[in-house]
Parts: C-alpha cells; sequence; structure tokens
C-alpha cells in the first residue's frame, strides 16, 4: 500500500485515472468515499497464514525447532540424490527411486543418515507407508492434510522441485527417479528420528488430543475492504501507463515512414524486449533498412547435440515438443578449458599438488578479473553454444536417419512449411532486400546462476543462435525457394540470408555463414556491419543510464566497453537487467511503432493485417505470446510484488544447488522466481497486448484456441485491438472488445535521442526511486542529418 502511494506522490499514478477506476468499480456515488480510502486510511496489512498454524505446535509444547534440525540434512541429501554435475561423487542410485536408494544405502553402509532404532528399522521395513508415519506422527486422522501441506510448504521450494520432476523426469539431463510420496515419507522418517533422539519416548502425536479443527486449506478467502483498495491501485497503475502507450501509438500511426523503394537490408530480431532498442537504433544509423521482430526461435522446432555433448537441448517454446534433431559436426577447434577446474584436485597426491599450485595462480587471476575483466572459459558465454565454423545437420537425407526416435534434420518439404509459416506470419513476403539478417539473441556473463533467464525464452533458456542459423540454411535452400514459389512467395536470386546472434549482456553481435556470401553482397555486408556497431555503441550508451557505476555522459566507445566489461566481471552482480522493465507487447506493422522511444519495454512482433484479413496467421503468431510473453511478465511481475517469497532475494549469497536451483547457503531452501539485482527496475503492471487487426477477428482468433484464450479471459495479460481504419483502441474486457478512450497527454518529440538519455536523469529528477526514476515516459524521436556523435 506504501509502495502505491509512493508512486501517486511521485506523479506515476493519476488522480483522474484513480477517479475513473473508483468510478468502474462502484459508481460515481461511492467516489468519495473510496478516493479516501484509497489515498488515507490506515489498514493493517498483516496477514495470518493457514499453513503452518498445525506443526508449529512442535516448538509450543516440546520447545522444539524441528525445521531447524530436519531441514539442513534432508536438502543435503535430496541434492546430492539429484545432482546433475556438481558433486564429485555420486550417489548410489537405485532405478526404483529416491526411497530404495536410501535403502540400499542403509544396508551397505557402517554409517546412518538416522540416529534411532525406531527410524533405522522403519526406513527398512518395505511396508511403511506415510499413512503408518503420520499416525505415529499426528495420530488424529482428520489433521493428516493439514499436517502434509505444513510439511510440504515449510521448503516450498524443495517440495515443488520433487513434485516437478516426479511430473516431468524428462527435465533432468541424467535421470533421477523421485517421487513426491517417497521425498515426503524419507521426511516423515526424520522428524521421528530427530523427536526420538531429541526427547526420547517423552512425545506424543501431535494432534492426539488437539482442541480445534483440522483448518480446510482450500475454503474460500474473504475479500476484505483493503483487497479492494489494492485492486484500484493496481488499476490505477496499469492504466496510468497504458493510456500513455494508447495515446502516442495514435499520434505515431498516422505518420509516414515508409517507402516502396528496395530496402538496403533487412533485419529481423526476436520478439524480446531487450531488441526494441537496438532495432531503433540501426534504423536511426541506416534510415533506408528495415527491421522485423519474431519468437526467436525462427519457427523452427528442434533438439540440438553439440559435437562431443552427452545430452540434448530443446531450442523452441517450452510447451512444444519437437521431433527434429539437429547435430553439430565437423567441428575443429579445441573447446577451451579452465585450468581451475581441473580434475586433478579431486585426487590423492596430485590433488595436494594441484590444489596448492593452482592456488597461487589464482592470486593473479583475482587481479585480472578485478582489473582488466576478459571472457573465459569459466564464464557462460552464450557465443560457446554452437561453433561458428561447425557443420549442422539441417537436411535430412532420408526418412530413416533417425536417433532415440527422433529425425536428423528436415526434409525439403518440412523446410518450405516453416520459412512460407514464418515468413507470411511477419508479413515479408515481397520487397526482399539483398541481404536479410537472421538476428538470434543470447547472453554471456560471469556473475549470474540464473543465467537461463537472460538467454531467449522462445529456445526454452538458450541462447538463438542454432535456430538462426537453421533458419538462414533453409531460407537459402534453392530447392526450398522452387517450393516456395509456388506458393506465391518468390525470394530473389540475389537474395541471401545471414544468421548473427546479439549478445545482450555484452552489446556485441556474431555472424555465421557470412564468408559464404556472394561476392557482390560481401562488400555491403561490411559496410552494414559498420552500421550494427555504431547501432550498438548507441544501445550500449541507452542501457548505461541504468548503470550507476557508468557515467552515460563520457566517451560512446568508452560506455561500450565499460558494458562489455560489466558481463564478463565475476564482482558484477547486475551485468545484464534482463527483462526488467517489461511491460508491453505489440503485434502489428512497424509504422505502428516505429519513431516512438518504448523506453525498451516491448516485446514487438511483426505482422501485417493487410495480409491476413481473416485472421488465419494471426492464430499463429498469438500461440506463443501469452507462454512466452506473457510467462516472462508474471515472472517479473511476482518476483517484484513479493520478492521474499515469490522472487529469491538477493543473490549475493545464493549457492547452485545440483545444478537444478538455487538456496541462500547449503542448507537453504532452493528459492522460487527471479533475484531482486533483476527486478529492481521493474514495474509490476500486467502486459498489455496490442494487436493491429478488427477486434471482431482478434476475438475470433483469441477464442479459437483455449490455451491462447485463457490467458486474456483470466486477465493474467491485457490485450487490445487497434482498429487498422479507425486507428480506435478496443479493450477486452468482460470477453468483449470495447472502445476505449485513453486520456490524451502531449506528445513530446526530440531531435537528438543521444543528448536525450545524457539530459534525462535531470529532465526526470522528480523521480527519485531506484524503481521509478529509470523508466522513462514515451517519446517520438526523429530523425535528423546530424550524427549522433
Amino acid at each position: 500500500l506504501n509502495d502505491y502511494r509512493s508512486l501517486f506522490k511521485l506523479g506515476r499514478i493519476k488522480e483522474a485515472v484513480i477517479e475513473r477506476i473508483i468510478i468502474q468499480r462502484h459508481g460515481i456515488p461511492e467516489l468519495l468515499k473510496w478516493t479516501q480510502q484509497v489515498l488515507m486510511k490506515e489498514y493493517d496489512e498483516n496477514i495470518i497464514p493457514r499453513i503452518g498454524l498445525l506443526r508449529q505446535d512442535w516448538k509450543a509444547k516440546y520447545k522444539l525447532d524441528i525445521d531447524s534440525l530436519v531441514h539442513p540434512l534432508l536438502y543435503r541429501i535430496v541434492c546430492a540424490y539429484v545432482d546433475q554435475g556438481i558433486s564429485i561423487f555420486n550417489f548410489p542410485i537405485n532405478s526404483s527411486g529416491f526411497l530404495q536408494s536410501l535403502r540400499e544405502l542403509e544396508k551397505n553402509s557402517l554409517t546412518s543418515f538416522f540416529k534411532t532404532k525406531r527410524a533405522k528399522s522403519l526406513l527398512l521395513d518395505e511396508s511403511t507407508s506415510v499413512e503408518k508415519l503420520l499416525g505415529i506422527l499426528v495420530g488424529n486422522t482428520a489433521f493428516y492434510e493439514q499436517y502434509l501441506f505444513d510439511l510440504a510448504f515449510s521448503h516450498r521450494g524443495w517440495s515443488g522441485m520433487v513434485a516437478v520432476l516426479d511430473d516431468h523426469p524428462e527435465v533432468l539431463l541424467v535421470k533421477k527417479p523421485i517421487s513426491l510420496h517417497d521425498f515426503i515419507l524419507v521426511e516423515l522418517l526424520m522428524e521421528l528420528d530427530t523427536l526420538d533422539k531429541q526427547i526420547g519416548q517423552r512425545w506424543e502425536p501431535i494432534a492426539l488430543n488437539h482442541d480445534n479443527k483440522p483448518i480446510d486449506i482450500f475454503a474460500a478467502t474473504t475479500v476484505t475492504e483493503l483487497d479492494e483498495v489494492l485492486k484500484i491501485w493496481q488499476d490505477s497503475f496499469e492504466w496510468s501507463y497504458y493510456d500513455d502507450v494508447f495515446a502516442n501509438i495514435k499520434s505515431n500511426v498516422n505518420q509516414s515512414y515508409f517507402t516502396a523503394e528496395k530496402p538496403l537490408f533487412q533485419a529481423v530480431f526476436c520478439i524480446d524486449e531487450r531488441e526494441c532498442s537496438i532495432r531503433r537504433h540501426i534504423e536511426y544509423t541506416v534510415p533506408n533498412c528495415e527491421t522485423f521482430g519474431a519468437p526467436g526461435f525462427f519457427g523452427v522446432e528442434f533438439y540440438f547435440q553439440q559435437q562431443g555433448a552427452k545430452f540434448i537441448d530443446k531450442l523452441c517454446p517450452a510447451p512444444v515438443t519437437p521431433k527434429y534433431l539437429v547435430k553439430e559436426y565437423d567441428v575443429k577447434e579445441l573447446r577451451h578449458h579452465d585450468m581451475m577446474f581441473s580434475k586433478t584436485t579431486h585426487q590423492g597426491i596430485s590433488g595436494l599438488v594441484s590444489t596448492a599450485a593452482l592456488g597461487i595462480i589464482s592470486i593473479g587471476k583475482i587481479f585480472q578479473t578485478t582489473f582488466k575483466p576478459k571472457m573465459s572459459a569459466s564464464i557462460s558465454d552464450a557465443f560457446a553454444h554452437m561453433s561458428k565454423y561447425g557443420q549442422l545437420t539441417i537436411e535430412n537425407k532420408s526418412k530413416d536417419d533417425t536417433e532415440n526416435g527422433l529425425q536428423i534434420g528436415f526434409t525439403i518439404e518440412e523446410m518450405a512449411t516453416r520459412v512460407e509459416t514464418f515468413l507470411l506470419n511477419i508479413g515479408l513476403i515481397e520487397n526482399f532486400s539483398d541481404i536479410i539478417y537472421i538476428v538470434a539473441h543470447g547472453s554471456s556473463s560471469a556473475n549470474n546462476p540464473h543465467h537461463g533467464a537472460h538467454d531467449c525464452g522462445a529456445c526454452s533458456g538458450r541462447p538463438g543462435s542454432v535456430n538462426a542459423r537453421v533458419f538462414s540454411f533453409m531460407a537459402n535452400h534453392t530447392r526450398v525457394r522452387n517450393l516456395l514459389a509456388t506458393k506465391g512467395i518468390k525470394i530473389p536470386t540475389s537474395t541471401q540470408f545471414i544468421a548473427a546472434m546479439h549478445d545482450t549482456a555484452a552489446d556485441i553481435i556474431g555472424y555465421y555463414d557470412d564468408e559464404n556470401l556472394r561476392p557482390n553482397l560481401l562488400a555491403q555486408h561490411i559496410k552494414n556491419k559498420a552500421s550494427f556497431e555504431d547501432a550498438l555503441d548507441l544501445n550500449a550508451k541507452e542501457r548505461s543510464r541504468r548503470f550507476a557505476s557508468i557515467d552515460t555522459n563520457q566517451d560512446i566507445k568508452k560506455i561500450r566497453k565499460a558494458i562489455y566489461d560489466r558481463s564478463v566481471t565475476l564482482f558484477e552482480p547486475r551485468p545484464e537487467l534482463g527483462h526488467g522493465t517489461n511491460t508491453l507487447a505489440i503485434i502489428g506493422r512497424r509504422e505502428v511503432t516505429k519513431g516512438l522511444f518504448l523506453d525498451r519495454r516491448a516485446f514487438l512482433n511483426s505482422y501485417d493485417y493487410t495480409t491476413d484479413l481473416d485472421g488465419n496467421q494471426l492464430a499463429n503468431v498469438m500461440a506463443p505470446i501469452g507462454v512466452v510473453c506473457g510467462g516472462i511478465n508474471l515472472e517479473y511481475y511476482f518476483s517484484r510484488v513479493d520478492n521474499v517469497k515469490l522472487g529469491c532475494g538477493t543473490k549475493l549469497p545464493h549457492n547452485v544447488m545440483g545444478l537444478v536451483g538455487v538456496a541462500n547457503s547449503s542448507d537453504g531452501d532452493l528459492r522460487p522466481g527471479l533475484p531482486w539485482q533483476m527486478i529492481e527496475p521493474h514495474d509490476p503492471v500486467r502486459l498489455l497486448v496490442i494487436v493491429e487487426h478488427y477486434p471482431e477477428v482478434l476475438k475470433k482468433v483469441i477464442q479459437s484456441d483455449e490455451a491462447i484464450y485463457e490467458w486474456y479471459k483470466n486477465e493474467w495479460i491485457h490485450i487490445a485491438a487497434l482498429h487498422p481504419d479507425t486507428k480506435e483502441f478496443y479493450y477486452f474486457k468482460h470477453e468483449e472488445f470495447v472502445l476505449h478512450n485513453a486520456q490524451g497527454i502531449d506528445v513530446k518529440t526530440i531531435e537528438d535521442v543521444h543528448s536525450f538519455f545524457e539530459k534525462a536523469p535531470e529532465m526526470m529528477s522528480n523521480h527519485i526511486t531506484h524503481a521509478t526514476f529509470e523508466n522513462l515516459p514515451i517519446y517520438q524521436t526523429k530523425n535528423t542529418e546530424e550524427s549522433w556523435d
């Protein structure tokens, strides 16, 4: 409540919007009453949770903190069992699962995890069940369910992770069968063991003589006046921003930025909101280029296996199950290794010698990483996901060419289908330039245990470089183009697709297979690369204003170097802020947003309604918006509104646990959500999806698939239609699109965005908090003849 009121005082929540929301919810007669309650009334915000009330009686009755005695050992046992590659020694695994593995360990070991005879005998007794242990610990069957909820929610991270692994065992690369049932049974045994050890036989079941009735965990909650006040604040916060967006887009769509001439080059970026700014900068640097946005797997779904790798990576949205495998081969260069991670340290005498030697070397490495950081083998390098010069099994030579049930590569027909669908979805079906860049993205960072949250969400949290290269191969294939021509998409023989990847943390772009460019295009490519470098400089400058350690007013090349250094230094807890400002997903032609300064807050998906009046292609475009963009938005939303419970606090004390999660120290519970260093500048507003199409067509499309529709029906995210003819917005509410009259604002036009970044802190000096100061209003930018420098 105090956060909302602080935002109101800063002008981030508008009084007129608060009044509008109150009238919508309660009517004009109630306006004064609810305005007073929203702005002034004090409330008790303390909440007594239902979970934990029963098990807290152990402490009340016996002065025993059973969690602090059981959890550290339990976490270590489970972590060692599911470990994916951190531990030096492997846990002895029984194919029957976690419980049987512990039983075998108990039978064949000289020591035990358990201290008392009763616990040991119950572990080895095959007839021991959860019900039997609950009878000993709880006593009253009416309280069994409540006790189990208390137990599981006392460590939501580990019990949640085990539940996921129980339902989806395939997510572990090294298979470790474990069930929530076995996990709970072992914990109950450990509780019984602890009580017997600490109290002896003087304790009785916790609910044996319990006076109260069991709590119904799922009973409906009472909506309080405070809940309603918070809803009004949240809606007011969101619409204070959304109205500005609507007003600026309405102003922008009436301008014309395009000519019919052939672009110098075209570039397709991921819809990722971090690419929103680099697109704007490359369009500024090269006014006669054209950029597009699409989900970063570029419509090609497959598993990928690096040369020499034991496991395969899924490179497509999480809900998609690929039937294809692309393998890397013929990699000539050696993969680099960091001597500090030598396995010799795990051995006897050689371990003593190597540890001492490496200890001395590490002193020098500390100085190097502090004062002159650089990329090394120990840093998570997005470009190491695939070798630039390695070959890929993209084309399937025979239907019998399979491995583990997956077809190796794609047939010509399958390639043509994917290229056709992708080009139709983004509206690129004519006026092809000679060079078309397919730009994936990844993120390299030295200090980031949450690395997957920075790579491409459409590629299951991995870099999209392989996808860009696979799509470019398909689109360049002569037989694929011949098939496309029969379907009305005629790609000129002069056009070549080039794969690239933008490292969003280091702000560098690498190119793939550009050595295969025809000689007449190579010179143009070299010029284009120089233009991309200028755009990357400007992108780094725009990003720098969010980093306290970088002076935005210094020479732009120094800023670029400082941005790169952040990504490779071990001592930088914020190498990149990730999706820390996402608020919008805009689906439409580039002219809807071109020239708008959206502050790196918008997922931009290209789509041309004029080629898809009935919305058939729009269904394909909308399919990943909820699960990818909406999923990212809610991940940040919940981590921001309650970083202690739904996020994971500061990442500085985080310890990577078995390569399955992070915890505070080796004794901690797994932490869900995102760390504070990633969500500091984030405004917790739900994603607003804006689609350029007729409202009736959009309604038909989103209702055609329940998996798409639930995102909007349940208001997990918002959606609005930009009417192509009237340029009015129709907002989806109560399962209908209704005309929305946004309150207008004065649209500011600036000539020199370069100097604007330098002046922005002064212009926003009234926004003094970190969370609000960084998110600037929307502006229209204007190309000038002057150089940025």
